[in-house]
């Protein structure tokens, strides 16, 4: 085959992947290879200085109902507000070191937490609605983490510090990485 067919026919093969692509909205998985790669998956900081996010597989970008799973990395003393929500949560340090705050909700506010030590290698898990937090403290490298959820898309509340009132806390839902692609359900006209 030569010519202009040959053109033509290179052309659509070379370009497919592009429009596949173009097809795949940034929040449908119409389009979207079962297999990806993470250095392909969009990352943001969400005005987070500090902060690199990348949803790894999620409900709303996804499909995902049960769990989501994000690839989170934290720049030497950048660290996660201090929050819970109504979601378990697992973690996966996968490099750095750092510090985990952790308070009960039991009590009327979160109250003085408990310190715990997470380093590469390392795993914990949040309890649900839980406060928490999650710093790097290592000045000299990043705090990388694999972090699963139940029950997504996540409503988050935030608390401006440990003694702020669990009733006082302000709730952030759609969350930052959630916002793009959250739909209200439509309401019945009747």
């Amino acid at each position: 085959m030569t010519g202009p067919c040959f053109i033509f026919f290179f052309l659509l093969l070379n370009l497919l992947p592009f429009f596949q692509t173009l097809e795949a909205s940034h929040c449908s998985i119409k389009g979207l290879p079962l297999v990806r790669n993470i250095a392909d998956l969009p990352q943001d900081n969400y005005g987070r200085g500090g902060l690199s996010h990348i949803t790894v597989a999620g409900s709303l970008l996804h499909g995902l109902k049960e769990v989501e799973v994000w690839l989170q990395t934290f720049a030497p003393g950048s660290r996660t507000p201090i929050h819970r929500h109504s979601c378990e949560e697992v973690f996966v340090v996968l490099k750095g070191s750092g510090t985990l705050y952790l308070a009960s909700s039991s009590n009327k506010y979160p109250g003085k937490p408990e310190e715990h030590f997470i380093f590469s290698n390392s795993t914990f898990h949040i309890p649900v609605n839980d406060v928490h937090q999650v710093w790097n403290t290592n000045e000299h490298e990043d705090l990388q983490m694999l972090v699963i959820i139940s029950r997504p898309p996540i409503k988050v509340f935030i608390y401006e510090d440990w003694l702020m009132p669990h009733t006082a806390a302000k709730l952030k839902f759609p969350y930052y990485w959630d916002e793009q692609c959250f739909q209200v359900p439509q309401k019945d006209e009747l």
